[in-house]
């Protein structure tokens, strides 16, 4: 647990999984200039247009339900599309950058989207199959 600058307590949840190849729709989404727009007013920083898949490890499945306890950084939508929780995240305990969780119906509780504002698999040299640790910050 660590103080934060104006009193609340944040919480560090540590995480990994697998990395592998998703459909894209990540890629789209990190893309659209009102997403670009509201990551960059709410977490500080201009979304790659990607997210870095992973799936986590089964000692982590239920993970998930405690980040529902977590006040998240709600990314609101546009008409048609999906809501989007994010958390602020550290990737391999180096580089900044979210998780998001889209609030889509039948949404697997194993997988991760993580967006940063550089291309992650590229900085990391990661390929699919490749462990990653990922810490959450939590509040």
């Amino acid at each position: 647990m660590v103080n934060s600058k104006m009193g609340k307590q944040t919480k560090l949840i540590h995480v990994e999984g697998n990395v592998f190849s998703g459909t894209g729709e990540g890629a789209k989404f990190a893309g659209l200039p009102w997403v670009k727009s509201q990551i960059k007013d709410k977490l500080g920083f201009i979304p790659h247009p990607g997210t870095l898949n992973i799936r986590l490890t089964e000692k982590y499945m239920g993970f998930r339900k405690l980040l529902e306890k977590g006040k998240p950084i709600e990314i609101v939508p546009k008409s048609g599309y999906c809501h989007g929780k994010c958390f602020k995240a550290y990737i391999m305990d180096c580089l900044e950058g979210a998780i998001v969780i889209p609030e889509v119906e039948g949404y697997p509780e194993n997988v991760l989207e993580v967006i940063a504002p550089i291309n992650l698999r590229e900085r990391l040299k990661l390929k699919d199959g490749d462990k990653v640790e990922i810490t959450i910050v939590f509040e």
